[in-house]
């Protein structure tokens, strides 16, 4: 009797003990890829730079109506259970209306019922918007062992659905953080509205595509407002930096502070993009003129189409004179 209450307190025990270390388990990430070896939190300062300008990115860029700009930096640190967007992937409803109408509500709530439902969100940051091309904002992030990722969105204003951003970038490198970080950032397609223009009206694309870089060369349609066939690579169109502030003890929490946005402040010099001038094709000939008996002259047009920029290929003539013999002679 005395064993069978002995095997009995000890199979209680180890129960419990399961329960327990089960309990504890399904608090942390599913995946283990993500998780730093380090003891310790990390404070970062993130800097977003843009680097939108009219000599950088010469064709059709926005003037006015609204001119070019960025909308506020939403972003996360988790662990890789959580994907708040990736390339050749569809977009969530949250990034859709982040990137298409620069609204946040729906991605907040997609962001907060992660964290809820498989502890995979540590924390949301954000920064104020810059309201123009060039210009910096900045906040701070903090970053967990269990969360050493950060993802971020920035919408680029006007646009149908174009973002810029960072995908599950881990700042934890061989169980140590990262002192700095700096990384440039290429226009996204989020893949919910057709539209090749920055300011195209709302065309939504049914069925939705998934997120795809926009690149010089793609879409291959020349009225694509990043469509520069001579070139191998756009350049940067924004920057982030994260620098690494100070260690934080595990456990405790730094304070959060969202400083104002620097606008109008361009750090390093402008690459300039050269624009080829386009024209449209030739008009049909005009009326013969001239003499009877005689030679005459006809004239055809054409118009331009695209301005050339940055030491660009000049426009060609505009019109055309040819020979011809006048009609309807007496």
């Amino acid at each position: 009797m005395e064993n069978l209450t002995f095997v009995y307190c000890s199979c209680k025990v180890i129960w419990t003990l399961l329960v327990t270390i089960l309990g504890y388990a399904s608090s942390l990430p599913v995946g283990d890829d993500s998780i730093c070896t380090t003891e310790e939190l990390a404070k970062y300062s993130i800097i977003f730079t843009g680097k939108w300008s009219q000599t950088a990115f010469p064709k059709q860029y926005p003037l006015y109506r609204p001119p070019a700009q960025w909308s506020s930096m939403l972003g996360v640190t988790h662990s890789s259970d959580y994907s708040m967007w990736k390339k050749n992937e569809y977009a969530s409803n949250g990034v859709r209306d982040f990137a298409e109408k620069g609204e946040a509500w729906v991605l907040m709530k997609e962001i907060e019922e992660a964290g809820e439902k498989i502890q995979s969100v540590h924390g949301i940051f954000s920064a104020s918007a810059i309201p123009s091309g060039t210009g910096q904002t900045s906040t701070e992030l903090e970053v967990h062992p269990r969360h050493p990722l950060v993802s971020f969105v920035v919408r680029i204003v006007p646009s149908p659905d174009w973002f810029v951003g960072i995908d599950s970038l881990n700042l934890c490198e061989g169980g140590h953080w990262m002192e700095e970080v700096s990384v440039d950032l290429f226009p996204y397609d989020a893949g919910t509205d057709s539209g090749f223009t920055f300011s195209s009206p709302n065309f939504a694309t049914i069925p939705q595509d998934t997120v795809t870089e926009i690149t010089c060369s793609s879409p291959s349609h020349p009225a694509n407002s990043f469509y520069y066939p001579k070139l191998k690579i756009l350049p940067p169109i924004a920057q982030v930096t994260m620098v690494k502030l100070k260690k934080t003890q595990l456990g405790l929490s730094a304070p959060f502070i969202n400083p104002p946005a620097k606008s109008n402040e361009v750090i390093d010099s402008v690459l300039e993009t050269p624009l080829d001038c386009e024209v449209s094709q030739w008009s049909s000939w005009g009326l013969c003129r001239g003499i009877c008996r005689k030679t005459g002259t006809k004239i055809r047009t054409r118009f331009v189409l695209l301005q050339p920029a940055n030491n660009g290929i000049p426009c060609p003539n505009l019109d055309e004179e040819t020979g011809c013999e006048p009609e309807n002679c007496v």
